[in-house]
């Protein structure tokens, strides 16, 4: 039995479920996710869990267990909590700020990058724009938006310039060894 599909998801006071067949909306106070699931699984609410069962022990059954429970679990936190990604600018003349509800980020081109933000998701700038934080109810959406900021200027190795993850270590290269006479 799956160990992550067996639990059940305990459901939070001001959430709420509208579960029909395999489309499931989750309404909470930051907001509502719906999601469509595979009609094999089995999703049901009693005493303010969510339980998520399968038919047979087959092995594609037994993966949508698991991934089904997650992803709902994910809609329970994220309309509850919400999500966060925390991503540092490393780097002489790099830095980020907020003009409207976009990121504005200067990398060293010679433009500026522009990024919206999707439906649910905001930016703030901290650290006089060395800190951005994106903040959302999604889980892959705030995910991707930080990987797609991420991607204009991945850390490099030899000075440690770029957009990272909070936390992200980045190993160092020595570079270039230098004229021996």
């Amino acid at each position: 039995m799956s160990r992550i599909g067996k639990q059940p998801i305990t459901l939070p006071d001001k959430v709420q479920v509208k579960i029909d067949g395999p489309d499931v909306t989750v309404k909470g106070p930051k907001g509502t996710l719906s999601q469509s699931f595979h009609p094999d699984m089995t999703i049901t609410e009693a005493d303010g869990q969510l339980i998520v069962t399968r038919p047979t022990d087959q092995r594609h059954h037994r993966a949508l267990h698991g991934l089904t429970r997650a992803l709902l679990n994910n809609m329970v936190v994220g309309v509850s909590e919400g999500f966060r990604k925390v991503l540092e600018v490393h780097g002489v003349g790099y830095s980020a700020q907020i003009q409207g509800k976009d990121l504005v980020l200067k990398l060293g081109f010679s433009h500026d990058v522009v990024v919206s933000p999707p439906e649910n998701v905001t930016f703030t700038v901290e650290d006089r724009g060395r800190t951005i934080i994106i903040d959302g109810i999604d889980k892959q959406v705030v995910g991707q938006v930080a990987a797609e900021i991420r991607g204009w200027r991945p850390p490099e190795p030899y000075k440690g310039k770029g957009i990272r993850y909070q936390g992200e270590y980045v190993r160092r290269k020595a570079g270039k060894a230098g004229k021996v006479g």
